[in-house]
């Protein structure tokens, strides 16, 4: 065995752990693509939501402070913390078991805004603040379900 053969084995295996460290990084994250895009869309008609009627007179961010019942409260909280706070987060790093947490929260806020629109349809029972979800309601819901979709889609992408 020569020097030269030395030489280019050590830098075989050199190059053989910076490809393997190239290859781990990329597993640990998810290429968005477009469909980040479509998501911070989605994030920004989620906060358009916020800004909008939900009970009565009081709008998404008031109600997410305590203001119209515990329901719509919890459903404002789920779908700014999963639909807001991860989704920014997962966007910026690109995680991949983030997707998972906007996938899974994503789905757990849009069952909250089902029982917050409930609770606002069926408020006349039991004298509960709201005549009826509002219009900010109603668009945070959808843009909750689209975006977890687009996050369900997106964990399950990888390969």
């Amino acid at each position: 065995m020569t020097e030269q053969d030395g030489e280019s084995s050590a830098e075989m295996k050199e190059l053989a752990a910076e490809i393997d460290q190239v290859g781990a990084r990329a597993a640990r994250t998810v290429e968005l693509g477009r469909r980040g895009f479509t998501i911070s869309l989605f994030v920004f008609v989620l906060l358009i939501g916020q800004i909008l009627p939900w009970v009565g007179g009081v709008v998404g961010w008031e109600v997410l402070v305590g203001h119209g019942g515990g329901v719509p409260q919890l459903f404002a909280a789920t779908s700014t913390a999963f639909g807001v706070f991860a989704s920014a987060l997962t966007l910026a790093t690109r995680r991949w078991w983030l997707s998972w947490v906007c996938a899974a929260g994503g789905w757990f806020a849009s069952v909250d805004g089902l029982l917050a629109i409930w609770s606002q349809q069926s408020s006349h029972a039991s004298g509960a603040t709201g005549g009826g979800p509002g219009i900010g309601m109603i668009v945070a819901w959808i843009a909750t379900i689209c975006l977890a979709v687009q996050w369900m889609r997106t964990a399950f992408s990888r390969s």
